[in-house]
């Protein structure tokens, strides 16, 4: 390297001293050649992946893993470069200072140049405190700016540590200090200013239920971010197959704020979605406009009502059928279906069993056929039967989730069975007009209709893959016919004795001529669910992901204080209630991103309606006091706002007229949860709404503000 990593601003000068960085810059350069040195690797081995044969089966899916995988690695390394790097450890007891990075690296010599931040020897960077050192006696955080170090923090926690330290000593330390920087349309990195009350918390065992619990600007998001990336790298339960991990964030707005953050974390492989997104009339459903509807279907038992559903479709016949084939009269007795329908192996979906239940009442005929025809022949002419076939699908049919659930919105018979502690007026309640006219509140019965029914085309798939493998054979055959035709001279063991064996026949067809079924990667399994903003869930809704994670391995983020619906329950209470009863609480108390001017204006916004809601106390102040106005002033406050930042997000939130502009967002209240913003503008707050959902309303939307607040009235007045 010919020219320094350092770029320090004149009024650092003093941090420019080649005492305090000169080991920076060694180090820096070996991390240099030791990148080269991997890119190149990594490129030459994925270029060789690629080029090598696909294989078939687990060959190919162990091929694309490792494809993946070096696709990943080879992407972080170029997307940071020399920034790979946090900072450094300096222990107590002496010894080389420690590099801790985005990513694990080491030179061709095999000596650690960047320990991985996941490591348990990297606890120590983002722990440490004075109070509890950890073994430490500084750390040094850096700032990149476009690939160079803009600027360097050290923190001592040693009495006699201080030497040589002082330049790079600073009244801030390197997390506050970038909580004034701006915002922009993504979430910044924050890896390198992750604080101990995060950390450990990010660090966790994964077991049961994590409750993260706390207020606005907190690190929330933060941590369930980093969260996912740490459980990955540390968990022998995860990170075995792509897709291990499920992130649950509550609105679109929020998933797009935070798409960079894993990424950058060097994870690909985690799957992120909102609730609506595991269904797919999720898109187009409505709000339950209807309170009192949206407070029925928000029960679990409303859900594990679609199992009483179903089995009604599962009911054998109880009256025996003689099924007649050829000469033959064949009786099929209740008993018999009975048994058939006991075929399907416990938690089979409803649609695949179908098959096996089938299967089960041919074997019972075939076995009592006492005719001289062979077997396929005796099965062909039981499944052309028509009044077997006809009997069968209506003892057992095909069933949509669509239909079982706008069933029970237009049969009230149907419902009644299926949710027997419904009363007359809850049944009339729920039935409407048109049954498939899906809201919000519709999602979750219909998520677990179609999990317990399965895909209603898989006996057909089945089939027509069968009948493409059957083809895909005799065309085979007919191949390796006219090779053994060619082949002039057998010696007993080369290639005409191997085209003789079934194996060798059967290993030449091409299975890739079958349809290939859709892939849901939303339908789980998962290790591991991530939620966030979880006080917003129904007690359904809950069961959507309770059905996706059988290990009930849950990291639960969110804040009593923000659930517009109202949240009294302890969280145990509430989660105890849904399905899980191994939960731990860890709370979160510092708010560290709403500056204190901000927070005394929102606090007591949400005491009034919840006076024990958990608010956190904030750390810092900007210096800028909450404004107020009239909703004229809009257009001069933004135009004043863009003319002296160049740089910075902000949001009018309250005004569906606004039009949004690239550095303008324009947000309803409840979609503004999550995310922040430099500026905030509220507009008519007050008509946000009443009692805990208004109030709750204007408490998030006030606490997205990161330096400057601004309310403003029709009547100027607030």
């Amino acid at each position: 390297m010919t020219t320094s990593v350092f770029n320090l601003p004149d009024r650092l000068a003093a941090k420019a001293d080649p005492h305090l960085i000169a080991d920076d810059e060694r180090h820096f350069a070996a991390i240099a050649e030791s990148l080269d040195r991997s890119i190149a690797d990594l490129s030459g081995r994925l270029d060789a992946e690629r080029r090598a044969p696909g294989g078939i089966g687990r060959r190919a899916m162990d091929r694309d893993e490792e494809i993946r995988r070096l696709t990943a690695r080879l992407r972080a390394l170029r997307r940071f470069g020399l920034d790979l790097c946090l900072g450094r450890m300096d222990a107590a007891d002496g010894g080389e200072p420690v590099y801790v990075g985005r990513l694990g690296l080491t030179d061709g010599q095999g000596r650690r140049l960047l320990l991985d931040w996941r490591s348990p020897a990297a606890e120590p960077f983002f722990g440490a405190t004075h109070g509890n050192p950890m073994g430490l006696a500084s750390r040094r955080r850096y700032r990149w700016t476009d690939g160079r170090v803009g600027d360097y923090w050290d923190e001592v926690f040693t009495a006699d540590g201080f030497t040589g330290h002082a330049a790079a000593l600073d009244d801030q330390s390197a997390f506050i200090a970038s909580l004034g920087t701006n915002r922009s349309a993504r979430m910044r990195d924050v890896l390198g200013t992750i604080q101990a009350d995060q950390d450990a918390i990010i660090r966790a065992g994964s077991r049961g239920a994590l409750v993260v619990d706390g207020g606005p600007g907190t690190g929330k998001t933060v941590v369930a971010l980093h969260r996912c990336a740490y459980l990955l790298y540390s968990d022998p339960r995860l990170g075995h197959r792509r897709g291990d991990v499920l992130f649950v964030g509550p609105h679109e707005p929020y998933l797009a704020y935070v798409a960079d953050v894993l990424p950058s974390l060097g994870e690909e492989g985690v799957q992120s979605c909102t609730l609506r997104d595991l269904v797919a009339e999720g898109a187009t459903a409505a709000q339950e406009t209807d309170p009192e509807v949206a407070r029925l279907k928000s029960s679990a038992d409303l859900v594990r009502a679609i199992e009483t559903a179903v089995r009604f479709y599962e009911e054998p016949p109880t009256k025996g059928m003689t099924v007649t084939t050829g000469d033959a009269d064949l009786w099929l007795s209740a008993d018999d279906w009975a048994e058939a329908f006991r075929a399907p192996g416990p938690g089979t979906p409803h649609n695949e069993a179908r098959d096996e239940v089938w299967e089960e009442l041919l074997t019972i005929l075939i076995d009592r056929y006492d005719g001289d025809e062979p077997e396929s022949l005796r099965r062909r002419m039981l499944v052309e039967n028509r009044a077997l076939r006809t009997t069968f699908n209506r003892a057992w049919p095909l069933l949509d989730a669509t239909d079982l659930v706008a069933d029970l919105w237009s049969v009230p018979a149907y419902l009644r069975k299926c949710a027997p502690w419904l009363d007359p007026d809850d049944v009339r309640k729920l039935q409407r007009a048109d049954p498939k006219a899906w809201t919000v509140a519709d999602l979750p019965l219909l998520d677990a209709a179609r999990q317990r029914l399965g895909d209603p085309e898989a006996s057909r798939r089945k089939h027509r893959e069968e009948a493409a493998l059957a083809t895909e054979r005799v065309r085979m055959a007919r191949v390796v016919d006219d090779l053994l035709d060619a082949v002039v001279y057998d010696d007993g063991e080369g290639v005409w004795t191997m085209l003789r064996g079934d194996d060798m026949r059967n290993s030449l067809v091409d299975e890739q001529v079958l349809p290939a079924a859709p892939v849901d990667r939303l339908a789980g399994p998962f290790a591991h669910v991530v939620v966030d903003e979880a006080q917003e869930m129904t007690d359904a809704e809950w069961q959507m992901l309770l059905q996706r994670c059988p290990s009930r391995s849950f990291t639960i983020v969110g804040d009593r204080a923000q659930a517009r619906h109202g949240f009294t329950e302890s969280w145990q209470e509430r989660l105890k209630r849904i399905g899980l009863d191994r939960t731990r609480l860890a709370t979160l108390s510092i708010n560290y991103r709403t500056p204190e001017e901000v927070m005394t204006e929102a606090e007591p916004v949400i005491r009034a309606v919840l006076p024990e809601a958990n608010v956190p106390t904030s750390i810092r102040r900007g210096g800028i006091p909450v404004t107020r106005g009239s909703t004229g002033e809009l257009t001069p406050i933004l135009d004043g706002w863009l003319a002296t930042h160049a740089e910075g997000v902000a949001c009018v939130i309250g005004d569906p007229d606004f039009v949004a502009t690239p550095r303008v967002r324009s947000l309803r209240p409840e979609l503004a949860k999550g995310l922040e913003f430099d500026l905030v503008v509220l507009v008519d707050p007050e008509r946000f709404g009443e009692g805990v959902e208004g109030a709750v309303d204007r408490y998030v939307a006030m606490t997205r503000a990161t330096r400057q607040l601004v309310i403003l009235t029709s009547d100027g007045q607030a």
